[in-house]
């Protein structure tokens, strides 16, 4: 197993459900063989040509059973990493509580060329910390990979909103983060008023439907964002701030370097 910075490469999936990589998504592709699990209290079976994307969680993933002839290559970040790296996209939040039902994703013959590609390039880039600019094209692997596995995801599903009463109340939260409710407005208490529901029952539906909690979208969405914006160049720092509701630029500095892992100056280094 090779280990640089926020992202390990390994061939099995036993490590999944290690403490040590808690923090860590799990992003695979079978390559011979199968494995079957539980996850959400589901079973599922996870097989050749076949693409996941699954938290290294303990508490959401059991009773994990490799085929003799199963072949893996699995690639797993920190979320730290891959809030750096996701796309200006909001289809990775909505993709996510897709996967929370469902993780495993079958694939086409042209995508599981794609998605063995990717894996590859990542590998690539990973064996080459020389590069003077090795930060940023690992970032840019990583996002290719997961631009693809959003087109995956979304040929599979298409763009459809999530059903059922919880799900329902999950995707109203959703829109709200979606139109920008999150600039001005970063505590829960916000949104279970929009919602009239209490914060505590927002956040227990979120835990439900989406595996994290409510607060963690929130600042998903504003992390999201503020790293969109970090990179224009034609935006002060100050600007930034601003528009987000900041009581000052220190402020600001510290919720970027919490929650981004980095400091804003970083971003146009």
């Amino acid at each position: 197993m090779d280990t640089i910075q926020h992202i390990i490469i390994d061939d099995t999936l036993q490590n999944i459900g290690d403490t040590k990589f808690t923090d860590y998504l799990c992003h695979a592709y079978c390559h011979e063989g199968y494995c079957t699990f539980t996850y959400n209290n589901q079973a599922f079976r996870f097989g050749k040509g076949d693409c996941m994307i699954i938290p290294c969680r303990r508490d959401m993933i059991e009773h994990l059973e490799e085929s003799k002839d199963f072949r893996v290559d699995v690639i797993s970040a920190t979320l730290e990493f891959l809030q750096v790296a996701t796309p200006q996209s909001n289809y990775g939040m909505k993709g996510h509580l897709a996967l929370f039902d469902n993780p495993i994703m079958r694939l086409t013959e042209e995508q599981q060329k794609r998605c063995i590609n990717n894996f590859s390039v990542i590998r690539q880039r990973l064996s080459q910390p020389q590069h003077h600019f090795f930060r940023d094209v690992l970032i840019n692997a990583v996002q290719t990979m997961i631009l693809d596995f959003f087109d995956f995801h979304a040929e599979l599903y298409g763009f459809d909103k999530i059903s059922t009463q919880y799900q329902q109340l999950m995707q109203q939260f959703i829109d709200l983060l979606e139109r920008g409710d999150f600039r001005q407005n970063r505590e829960i208490g916000y949104y279970a008023d929009k919602l009239c529901v209490t914060p505590k029952y927002l956040s227990e539906v979120s835990k439900k439907v989406s595996g994290l909690p409510a607060n963690y979208w929130i600042t998903r969405y504003t992390a999201l964002d503020i790293s969109r914006l970090l990179r224009d160049r034609t935006r002060s720092f100050t600007e930034i701030s601003d528009l987000f509701g900041f009581s000052s630029l220190s402020h600001f500095s510290r919720y970027v370097q919490n929650n981004l892992g980095a400091k804003p100056t970083d971003f146009r280094e």
